[in-house]
């Protein structure tokens, strides 16, 4: 068995300073060092993790990410279409329960056959992590020459394979203080292109704007290209979990997620997770048409749901259900002044810029100017 100290206090030294993850058992010991000594991030699930780690390292962050091999599945998307894509190089540590030969709960008996064949095509490098500590110091860097030439690294972790490690009290003060407010006025449905275009006009030269996948980072890219812009091209649904990366490793930075209501619902367990953390620096910004507009405007179930309300539950200091530009400006305004994570849901118009253009920049090309810009 490794010594999980000695071993954590490795990476340490190696730069990897910011984790996040969910939880398993074979990796109990080494998430209960993270959670003593290091920034570990609670995440909802496991592609919220990636992308939360993806967001850390845009920060200049070395980051890690946690999961146990069953949640290797919701980590799929991101790895291949956020970290993939865009090259953002993040090392993960996924356990091995049904590890063939090795009694397990049935349900992780399949996960155990096909864990290595999924790393290899989702085109992550990997190595069964040594239970000896004199092979750690060559594991670590090998790994960490992968990840600075830009590629994803992953260690299988077997069962038993770290020493234990005590969990310390955790003397999180939760402040449940929050506030919802919500129009008065007459549902006003301004497009889309109207809503960016006023929120590109209020940011500032240290404002990163996250837009989601499809049309809303395409629209926004039409407006003026920024090198503060991250334009998702996938990972749906991932947006503010990589603000949130992003928002805790520079807290120097305004950062703004721009949402639809599509993405939000497939991981809205991602409102409970920043709700938590409260980073001042994030505004999440969702712009609700009710339907899948980059698909050709098939409806989602959105228009049962109170967004701002949900946020509100989850933990957001300040929520707002605003109508029309206007009182989104007010609502951006106050998320300045105010210096609170905040929430703000503007129902909008369906449909689209006609002959509506694509970034002409590749996605990695978009991520190191981003970088390059912030630092």
């Amino acid at each position: 068995m490794l010594d999980t100290l000695v071993f954590g206090n490795k990476l340490k030294e190696l730069g990897f300073n910011f984790y996040s993850g969910v939880p398993c058992s074979f990796l109990k010991p080494f998430i209960n060092y993270v959670t003593n000594e290091c920034d570990y991030i609670m995440s909802a699930n496991e592609g919220d993790a990636v992308a939360t780690a993806a967001g850390a390292v845009v920060g200049g962050k070395k980051a890690v990410v946690l999961m146990q091999n069953s949640g290797l599945t919701n980590a799929l998307s991101p790895l291949t279409s956020l970290n993939y894509t865009f090259k953002i190089p993040v090392l993960g540590f996924v356990s091995l329960r049904g590890e063939p030969g090795v009694q397990d709960e049935p349900q992780h008996e399949l996960m155990g056959v096909v864990t290595t064949e999924m790393l290899e095509t989702a085109k992550v490098k990997w190595q069964y992590l040594s239970q000896n500590q004199d092979d750690i110091a060559n594991q670590l860097k090998e790994a960490n020459d992968c990840l600075k030439n830009n590629k994803a690294f992953f260690f299988v972790v077997k069962k038993n394979t770290f020493e234990k490690v005590d969990l310390k009290p955790e003397n999180k003060y939760f402040d449940y203080a929050k506030k919802l407010v919500k129009s008065i006025n007459e549902n006003k449905f301004p497009t889309r292109l109207s809503a960016l275009e006023q929120l590109h006009s209020l940011r500032d030269k240290n404002t990163v704007f996250i837009a989601t996948t499809g049309k809303t980072g395409r629209e926004l890219y039409e407006i003026e290209d920024s090198e503060n812009n991250l334009y998702m091209v996938g990972s749906m649904g991932c947006a503010s979990s990589i603000g949130l990366g992003l928002a805790l490793a520079r807290p120097d930075k305004k950062v703004v997620v721009i949402e639809g209501d599509g993405a939000l619902l497939m991981r809205m367990g991602s409102l409970a997770t920043n709700a938590y953390y409260k980073p001042q620096n994030l505004l999440h910004v969702l712009l609700d048409n009710n339907v899948h507009d980059s698909t050709g405007g098939q409806k989602t179930v959105s228009g049962n749901v109170d967004f701002a309300a949900v946020a509100n539950a989850s933990g957001y200091p300040l929520s707002t259900q605003v109508s029309g530009v206007s009182e989104l400006t007010d609502a951006y305004n106050t998320w300045l002044s105010e210096g609170l994570l905040s929430f703000i849901s503007l129902k909008t118009s369906k449909g689209s810029k006609s002959n509506l253009g694509r970034p002409k920049i590749k996605p990695y090309e978009v991520k190191e100017r981003l970088i390059e810009n912030i630092k």
